[in-house]
């Protein structure tokens, strides 16, 4: 093995791939996962739904923009790597304040350049999500196995990821109240409520029913985050107490959430999703939206009998569910990203349909 590497990451099936490190020095446990987007690594880099995880980046060029005081997703980062084929320390942006590398170093994210990223993508497509070891190079092998079979990934990443207070968002002209459950959100989300004339109200993933009424609001939003979504208890409980007496909208986890909530089941994806790049079928237009998506689970079909929730949208490369509605009870969700912008504005409808449903909303009208 060539002595120009320092690092390496070790999978939990023994497969090992060397590079070189950067970013924050040390050693870190995670589930490995892989992302195809080809820009967006500050977006990923400060996405809270990988809370816990160290993302391969499979476009071979990450760094050469830097970081940008304004496009960050959350205050502070809780993803523990990330895996890059070539590193770029001397970004050209006029915006960048600082480089990855810095960014990283100050909120303890590991990172391997030099890494065969197109190898380490497909084996994880072909083998699926695992723990893994990053390490340095010269870690032997059996106590890398040992450390990998003794760990434990981590089961509360929404409570890490989602905010210890409540805070606000004002909009510029406001005309509705939003309360938005924060298991982890992005802060675009957040813009893109305020931009519609939303104040955006943002409360911790455990808050009661209770709790949210006493807020007023004229909708519900449930957000992304990270980890399994049966561990996110409270907001389950939450979604089943308040659903028919606020809209409510999922993106996400939230997706993920509202299906708990009905008695439907969630499962485990092989790889899970990840990507600026995935075709979405909205089944009452018969178009197509090319989606940003990030998530490990998704909504099991056929648990959806009975449970008075529609298919709305599906994934055409896998046929996962990607969106539910109940018109009864003014529900809907979709398990991609509409506020990341993918394409030409594709899912930008469905914050204005969250908008039509609150001024349609009884709880609204007896207030005017």
């Amino acid at each position: 093995m060539s002595r120009e590497y320092n690092k390496k990451i070790v999978l939990s099936d023994g497969a090992e791939f060397y590079g070189v490190g950067f970013g924050a020095d040390g050693e870190k446990i995670v589930e490995i996962v892989f992302n195809t987007s080809m820009v967006g690594y500050q977006e990923i880099l400060s996405d809270p739904s990988y809370t816990g995880q160290a993302v391969v980046m499979t476009y071979p060029l990450i760094g050469n923009y830097g970081m940008c005081d304004d496009d960050y997703e959350t205050d502070r980062p809780g993803i523990d790597g990330m895996i890059v084929r070539e590193y770029n320390d001397e970004p050209s942006n006029f915006r960048c304040t600082r480089t990855l590398d810095q960014v990283m170093k100050q909120y303890g994210i590991v990172g391997v350049s030099g890494v065969d990223t197109r190898r380490l993508a497909r084996h994880i497509r072909d083998r699926g999500t695992c723990k893994a070891l990053i390490t340095g190079w010269d870690t032997p092998e059996l106590v890398a196995a040992a450390r990998l079979k003794t760990a434990m990934l981590p089961a509360d990443q929404v409570k890490r990821a989602s905010t210890k207070t409540v805070w606000q968002s004002p909009a510029r002209n406001p005309r509705f109240r939003v309360a938005a459950v924060d298991c982890g959100m992005k802060r675009n989300i957040v813009r893109s409520l305020n931009a519609r004339g939303c104040d955006v109200t943002v409360v911790p993933w455990d808050i009661t029913a209770e709790e949210i009424r006493g807020l007023n609001p004229d909708g519900l939003f449930l957000s992304n985050g990270p980890g399994n979504p049966e561990d996110a208890v409270p907001v389950i409980r939450l979604a089943q107490e308040l659903r028919g007496e606020y809209p409510m909208f999922g993106i996400c986890l939230g997706h993920q959430i509202l299906a708990l909530s009905y008695g439907a089941k969630t499962y485990k994806l092989k790889f899970g999703h990840r990507g600026g790049n995935h075709p979405v079928k909205n089944l009452r237009t018969g178009k197509i939206e090319i989606t940003a998506q990030n998530h490990s689970y998704a909504v099991d079909a056929g648990s959806l009998t009975g449970t008075g929730l529609e298919v709305t949208h599906v994934n055409l490369l896998d046929n996962t569910v990607e969106g539910l509605r109940c018109e009864k009870d003014r529900v809907f969700s979709v398990q991609y990203h509409p506020e990341s912008a993918p394409g030409p504005q594709d899912s930008a409808y469905l914050f204005d349909e969250f908008i039509r449903l609150m001024e349609e909303a009884p709880c609204r009208k007896e207030r005017i």
